[in-house]
C-alpha cells in the first residue's frame, strides 16, 4: 500500500490517556469518523461501544458516543466486555460497526481505540486510512444532523450474559468440566466477572486472581504478561490447570498442572493436532506469524499438516485464514483465532478449546504439551528514535547475515518493529541458548547506535 496510515498501529490507536492521540478530542472525531463511514443506506444505523477497566475509559468512551451521535448514529454502550464480546455483540446485534475502548497488555495510563466491521472482523487498512482521511482531512460533511436526527445513546444491559452463553457454546454439550478445578487470571481487566463466569456455569470449580479492577491495576504485575502469577495459583490451590488473560481478553497463556508457562505455540500445538485427528483442521493448515517456534512447525508437520506465516498481528493472521479458508490460527503471545467459533482472538474461547482437549482425552494437560518441542529464542527489545527501514542499514545487514551464517541453517533470526511502542524487537532462534542470547545482545548494541536513544 503507497499511504502510510499515521494514527493506527497494527491494532488500532493507542498512546498515553489524554495526550495526543489519544485525547477525548481525538476519540470524539473517530466516533465521527467511523458513523460517517458506516452510513452506507438511508435507515437507522447502530454502533456498539465498549471499553476495558481502565480509569480513562470514561472519558474516551464519553467522547467517542457524543461522536458517533453527532453524527445521526445510535450508541449502544456495553461497558466492561472483552475485546472479541464486544466484536460479537457487533454481529450479533446487526450493528453497523464495533468500537474498542482499550490499549490490550498495556499499563492503565496508556488506553487504544480500535474498530470492529459489522462482521465482527478487523477493519482493514484502506478502510482505517479512510477514518484519517475523515480526521486530517476534514472531509466533514457540511451537513450535521439536527432534532430527531441526532443519534441516541443506549445501554445493553444484558451484554455480558449474551457473551457468557456465547462463550459456553463453543464448548461441546456432551461435555462438562465437573471434577476440574481451573485457576484464572483476568488482569483486573475486561475479563474479570465473564472469564470465572464461563467456567464455573461448565461445572469447574475456579480459583479466581486479578478480578478487583481499580482503574489503575489493570495488567499490573498480573494476566497474560505475568502467567507465573496463575502458575502459583495453580500450585497452591492445586488446579488442575490455568490461563492467564490480557486486559481486554483477547490473549491467553495458560500453565499446565505443575505451574510451567505454556505459551500461544503450545496452544496452537494441541489444538491444531487434535483438529487433524478429527479432521476438522481446513486444508490441514494452520497460520501463524513469523514470531511462532520452529518446534510448531516441526509439530504441525509430525501430526501431518502444515503451517503458514504471516507478518505479526492477529488482524494478518485473520486475513490469511479468510483468503484461503483456514480455520485456525494465532500468535506466540496467545491470540488465537478460532474461527468456526469467532472472529477474533478470544481468551475465554482459547482457553474452552483446551479444556475441551483436557476433558476428551483424560489425559494432564503436560502430558498433551509434549505434542511440541520448542527450541530456544530470544526477544531484546530496543527503545527507538525513529523506525528507520532494517533493510536500508548496512551495518544492520551485514550483522544479520553473520548471525545467519553462526546458525549455520538451524534457526532464524530477524529484525521487526513494534506496530503499538517504539520499540524494534529482535528475535533469534537457534539450538544453544548462551549463544542466541550473545549474539542478540550484540544486535542490540548495534541496532542502538543506528536507530535507538544510545
Amino acid at each position: 500500500m503507497s499511504a502510510r496510515k499515521k494514527l493506527f498501529g497494527t491494532d488500532g490507536v493507542r498512546g498515553i490517556a489524554n495526550i495526543n492521540p489519544m485525547t477525548a478530542e481525538m476519540a470524539l472525531q473517530l466516533g465521527r469518523a467511523i458513523a460517517h463511514i458506516s452510513k452506507k443506506e438511508n435507515r437507522r444505523h447502530r454502533i456498539v461501544v465498549g471499553k476495558d477497566t481502565r480509569l480513562s475509559g470514561y472519558m474516551l468512551e464519553s467522547a467517542m458516543m457524543a461522536g458517533i451521535c453527532s453524527m445521526g448514529v445510535d450508541a449502544l454502550m456495553v461497558g466492561p466486555l472483552p475485546t472479541p464480546g464486544i466484536a460479537f455483540i457487533t454481529s450479533s446485534m446487526r450493528a453497523d460497526a464495533g468500537v474498542v475502548i482499550s490499549a490490550s497488555h498495556n499499563p492503565y495510563q496508556d488506553n487504544g481505540i480500535k474498530f470492529f466491521s459489522r462482521d465482527g472482523l478487523k477493519l482493514p487498512d484502506s478502510v482505517e486510512l479512510e477514518i484519517e482521511e475523515f480526521v486530517f482531512n476534514k472531509t466533514d460533511p457540511t451537513h450535521r444532523p439536527t432534532a430527531g436526527e441526532v443519534g441516541k445513546a443506549y445501554r445493553v444491559e444484558d451484554a455480558i450474559g449474551r457473551y457468557v452463553v456465547f462463550a459456553k457454546n463453543t464448548f461441546p454439550k456432551e461435555l462438562t468440566l465437573d471434577g476440574l478445578k481451573v485457576a484464572v487470571d483476568c488482569a483486573n481487566g475486561a475479563a474479570y466477572k465473564v472469564a470465572p463466569a464461563v467456567f464455573y456455569e461448565l461445572g469447574a470449580e475456579v480459583v479466581s486472581i486479578g478480578v478487583h479492577p481499580t482503574g489503575d491495576n489493570i495488567n499490573l504485575d498480573c494476566g497474560a504478561l505475568y502467567p507465573e502469577n496463575v502458575g502459583k495459583a495453580v500450585r497452591e490451590s492445586g488446579a488442575h490447570i490455568g490461563f492467564a488473560i490480557d486486559g481486554d481478553g483477547d490473549r491467553c497463556m495458560m500453565t499446565d498442572e505443575n505451574g510451567n508457562v505454556l505459551d500461544g505455540d503450545h496452544i496452537m500445538a494441541i489444538c491444531a493436532s487434535d483438529m487433524l485427528k478429527d479432521g476438522a483442521l481446513n486444508k490441514k493448515t494452520l497460520v501463524s506469524t513469523i514470531m511462532s517456534n520452529s518446534g510448531l512447525e516441526e509439530a504441525i508437520a509430525k501430526a501431518g499438516g502444515n503451517m503458514v506465516r504471516t507478518n505479526v498481528g492477529d488482524r494478518y493472521v485473520v486475513e490469511e485464514m479468510l483468503k484461503h479458508g483456514y480455520n485456525l490460527g494465532g500468535e506466540q503471545s496467545g491470540h488465537v483465532i478460532f474461527l468456526d467459533h469467532t472472529t477474533t482472538g478470544d481468551g475465554v474461547i482459547t482457553a474452552l478449546q483446551i479444556l475441551k482437549s483436557v476433558v476428551k482425552s483424560g489425559r494432564k494437560l503436560s502430558e498433551l504439551a509434549s505434542v511440541m518441542q520448542t527450541y530456544p529464542q530470544v526477544l531484546v527489545n530496543v527503545k527507538v528514535k525513529e523506525k528507520k527501514d532494517i533493510d536500508k542499514l548496512p551495518s544492520v545487514q551485514k550483522a544479520l547475515k553473520d548471525a545467519e551464517v553462526k546458525l549455520k541453517g538451524k534457526g532464524r533470526v530477524f529484525i521487526r518493529y513494534s506496530g503499538t511502542e517504539p520499540l524494534a524487537r529482535i528475535t533469534i532462534e537457534g539450538e544453544k541458548a548462551d549463544e542466541i542470547r550473545t549474539m542478540a545482545d550484540e544486535l542490540a548494541t548495534l541496532l542502538k547506535k543506528e536507530v535507538g536513544w544510545g
